[in-house]
């Protein structure tokens, strides 16, 4: 099952505290797809890249019974694990640079609006869309 959706969004205040800023995954190239930051793929993604949101992916849910719960709505959320390489300490963390390790579709996201938002059959022929 094909997605599209934003891993991590800029300017927002997540549940721990911190804010990716823009620019944060300059140089991000394709990374593994995992279920809650564990454990072996779960799928592969095609495209990672920054836009005026967010950090935008989209891919393939390789394993069936993660698929299913996507489909239905039960695990809609997205995350991204990294490495911190700068940041600007204030009120809040900001992180200004990362090394991008993996992204993970999660149940409940550090950000809110880290979300899958656009879902494709396998044989539907147009890519995914925001």
């Amino acid at each position: 099952m094909a997605f599209a959706g934003y891993a991590a969004v800029f300017d927002v205040v997540d549940r721990a505290g911190d804010v990716m800023r823009r620019g944060a995954f300059s140089g991000a190239g394709v990374v593994p797809l995992l279920w809650q930051h564990r454990g072996g793929a779960v799928g592969s993604l095609s495209v990672v890249a920054e836009d005026a949101r967010g950090l935008r992916v989209e891919g393939v849910v390789e394993d069936l019974e993660l698929a299913r719960l996507v489909r239905a709505g039960a695990v809609a959320g997205l995350s991204v694990g990294y490495r911190a390489t700068s940041v600007r300490q204030g009120v809040r963390r900001e992180l200004l640079a990362v090394e991008l390790v993996e992204v993970s579709l999660v149940a409940v996201p550090m950000q809110a609006l880290a979300r899958v938002e656009v879902l494709r059959h396998p044989d539907e022929s147009q890519d995914p869309e925001p």
